[in-house]
C-alpha cells in the first residue's frame, strides 16, 4: 500500500511537470523568436514525461485480462 501511495505521489509530481513543460512551450511558441533547439528539447521531455506517467497508471492500475 505505501508503493501505491508513493506511486500516486510521484504521478502527480509527473503530470504537474507535464503541465508547466507544456506552457513554457506554448509560450515560447508565442514569442517572436524561437529557439528551435530548445522548443525541440523540451518537446521530447515532454514525451518523456508522458510515457513516465503512462507507465505508472499501468503499475496502479494493471490491465485485468477476463
Amino acid at each position: 500500500m505505501a508503493e501505491e501511495t508513493e506511486l500516486r505521489a510521484r504521478l502527480a509530481a509527473l503530470k504537474t511537470e507535464h503541465r508547466t513543460l507544456d506552457a513554457r512551450i506554448e509560450a515560447l511558441t508565442a514569442a517572436l523568436t524561437v529557439d528551435q533547439l530548445e522548443l525541440r528539447r523540451m518537446k521530447k521531455a515532454k514525451l518523456a514525461l508522458r510515457d513516465e506517467i503512462a507507465r505508472i497508471e499501468d503499475q496502479i492500475l494493471p490491465d485485468i485480462i477476463a
